[in-house]
């Protein structure tokens, strides 16, 4: 059985915690640009109750086209990363592509991603498992929400229950995505604390030729609906210019919008819990007979 509430450096997500969001932009382009962002979002996160959690990729290696930017590398994406957490004491995410990348990502994030069509890559999954450190693993766009069990049991046999699920939308055709909200209750029945990625669930795989299409508009609606149904957590991209990003630029939320639409994000939330607070005590009260 996986942990839950799982543990993030001095976050925990799951069950009875606030709002884990996991943000940032795609893809690391320059110091100087990650580190605005990051700063950016911490202060959102100091005005409402949630848990940040900062991501940003090294390398982006299933690009449509061969001629898209993948990103600064290893090396380099990792001590962006590291300037990250340490100037602006930051919990840190990035995902890893190949099993040599866990221990180096270890060494700097606080939690690891395990990409959708990656997720059933057993000596990927293995290597994470090791580090010891947090992850969250993409629910692959092929899969069934309960064939996330066997996800769960292949890094439990690895020696790591601090386990996430994350929803990404399900291929529906050619270069379409659905969200099936129903896989999200489904998926918590797993046991696992439950993240939903409200932006690339809005994409459409190579709706643009060469490259990735989506459509932003639908970002918050979808999240509006993982919140009414409970999810631990949320996963969003932004950028200061998305149509300007190399990488996922439909699909993800400026970053002037990115705080009104937490702050609607929480207050739904506060509404859920009161919700389920009045549920749970109506169904613990004793009955009275007539």
């Amino acid at each position: 059985m996986p942990d839950n509430p799982v543990r993030i450096g001095p976050h925990q997500c799951g069950k009875g915690q606030p709002l884990l969001v996991i943000a940032g932009p795609c893809v690391i382009e320059t110091r100087d640009l990650t580190l605005r962002i990051a700063e950016h979002l911490a202060d959102v996160a100091s005005r409402h109750p949630i848990q940040l959690v900062f991501k940003a990729s090294f390398d982006k290696a299933n690009r449509t086209s061969m001629d898209s930017y993948r990103g600064p590398g290893i090396d380099e994406g990792l001590k962006i990363l590291h300037a990250v957490s340490h100037e602006l004491s930051l919990c840190v995410t990035t995902d890893i592509h190949e099993a040599g990348h866990a221990a180096p990502a270890a060494g700097v994030c606080d939690l690891l991603q395990i990409p959708a069509f990656l997720c059933r890559q057993t000596d990927l999954l293995m290597a994470a498992a090791k580090t010891g450190k947090a992850i969250n693993v993409k629910k692959g766009q092929f899969m069934a929400p309960g064939d996330m069990q066997y996800i769960i049991e292949k890094l439990s046999a690895g020696g790591c229950d601090n386990v996430m699920l994350c929803e990404r939308g399900t291929f529906f055709g050619y270069g379409r995505l659905i969200t099936d909200i129903k896989g999200l209750v489904q998926m918590r029945q797993l046991g696992a604390p439950i993240v939903f990625d409200a932006t690339h669930s809005v994409q459409e795989p190579g709706g643009l030729g060469g490259t990735t299409g989506g459509n932003r508009a639908m970002v918050e609606p979808l999240a509006r609906a993982a919140v009414a149904v409970g999810v631990d957590g949320l996963f969003f991209e932004t950028h200061p210019d998305p149509d300007r990003s190399p990488s996922d630029g439909p699909n993800m939320i400026p970053l002037h919008a990115f705080e009104p639409m937490v702050d609607r994000l929480c207050r739904l939330r506060q509404t859920i819990d009161d919700l389920e607070r009045d549920i749970a005590s109506e169904v613990s009260a004793p009955s009275v007979s007539t």
